[in-house]
């Protein structure tokens, strides 16, 4: 996979809380991260996980003078695509669709919790499978399918970074006991994950850790679930 020049690349992360959905107690709680990936010389850009605040994730990167071209989801849980959850209904995708025409890019299995979690229907979603491809403007995003806390669960390789919602944190792994997780599979995904370079950078789908982003070499030796679960 070609590698972007770093003038080129337009990678953001945003927290919940701070950097969008500002006042949103739940939003504040959940720490959820959001990325924009994109090419800064076509001024494309595609979200991950736009929760919480869509209008003011769109609003974000147009200040930057990105134009958002699609939306990428790890998982279908509401505190990344949006829906119903604890009481609360939260904003996502819908709401990006509400400011822009795009497609949703998920993995093939997990199209139908999707639609049920959110009422996004399928004529607005892109059904991946691993391996996959997506291409903003001369930026690839390759897609790696990490089933174990969602059937569908994926991660996100570009230029060396790593997003991993919910598959992996700095400390620790998603829960594998809500429905539709597997942790067996989520072995089978840690497994995968452990192949991947020291030098890229983990950028996890929650703060549940002080640093943001650490490089995976460090979370191979300091993160349990590589000792305790992979015996690594």
């Amino acid at each position: 996979m070609a590698e972007p020049n770093d003038d080129r690349l337009y990678f953001r992360q945003l927290l919940s809380g701070r950097d969008f959905a500002i006042g949103d107690q739940v939003a504040t709680q959940m720490v959820n991260f959001v990325y924009a990936i994109g090419d800064r010389q076509t001024g494309e850009c595609v979200l991950v996980d736009p929760a919480y605040d869509p209008g003011g994730l769109v609003d974000a990167v147009e200040a930057d003078g990105m134009t958002v071209t699609g939306v990428l989801a790890t998982h279908y849980h509401p505190d990344h695509v949006g829906g119903s959850m604890m009481g609360y209904d939260i904003a996502g995708i819908v709401g990006v669709l509400e400011r822009v025409s795009c497609p949703i890019h998920v993995q093939r299995d997990e199209v139908p919790w999707v639609m049920r979690t959110t009422g996004v229907g399928d004529e607005h979603l892109v059904a991946h499978d691993s391996a996959d491809i997506v291409r903003i403007g001369e930026i690839e995003i390759q897609l790696v399918h990490t089933p174990g806390h969602t059937p569908g669960s994926q991660c996100f390789l570009v230029a060396g970074k790593l997003v991993s919602g919910d598959t992996l944190f700095l400390d620790g792994c998603g829960r594998t006991d809500l429905p539709g997780s597997d942790h067996a599979k989520m072995i089978e995904s840690l497994n995968r994950l452990a192949k991947v370079d020291d030098d890229v950078v983990l950028y996890p789908g929650h703060r549940y850790s002080a640093a943001s982003s650490a490089t995976m070499g460090a979370v191979k030796h300091s993160n349990y679930v590589f000792d305790q679960l992979l015996g690594t």
